[in-house]
């Protein structure tokens, strides 16, 4: 894009400055110079349309991303986006302990992981108002009743 309008300036000037005789030729390449500019223009517009056309989609994608990874269980904006990260990893480690019941091992390792998130979303609740901690504790418990079946 750069190149072509250094390009489209580089022609113009040179017609302009090589010969004084031909104004009106000069005259025709600045508006040609000024034409190719406009579309570039447009051109540039149109792409910038389209990257934010494509990002607008991207961040929709994001957040349909930040549904629970069980099925039945949303997980609400939050100011912090940390807390959204941490529900949606709770949800999913939530699915994989639903999975594995009976599983002795699979148990095990999701122990240790249960013992660090629980950790972590102490931490998590500490940074959090009144409101957040209200939709934190909401989201934790339709999660953990999922879970309690597996039992």
């Amino acid at each position: 894009m750069k190149k072509v309008i250094l390009s489209v300036l580089v022609v113009g000037a040179l017609l302009a400055t090589s010969c004084k005789k031909e104004k009106e030729a000069t005259k025709d390449a600045a508006k040609d110079v000024v034409e190719a500019a406009d579309k570039a223009v447009d051109a540039t517009k149109d792409a910038a349309t389209k990257v934010v056309t494509d990002a607008e989609a991207a961040v929709d994608k994001a957040v349909d991303a930040v549904k629970s990874a069980i099925e039945g269980v949303t997980i609400p904006e939050f100011k912090d986006p940390k807390v959204g990260e941490y529900l949606q990893t709770y949800s999913t480690y939530a699915k994989d302990y639903i999975e594995a019941k009976g599983d002795v091992l699979k148990n095990a390792e999701l122990a240790k992981k249960g013992v660090e998130l629980a950790a972590k979303g102490k931490e998590i609740v500490s940074t959090l108002d009144a409101e957040g901690v209200k939709k934190f504790n909401s989201v934790m418990s339709a999660l953990q009743s999922k879970m309690a079946p597996a039992k």
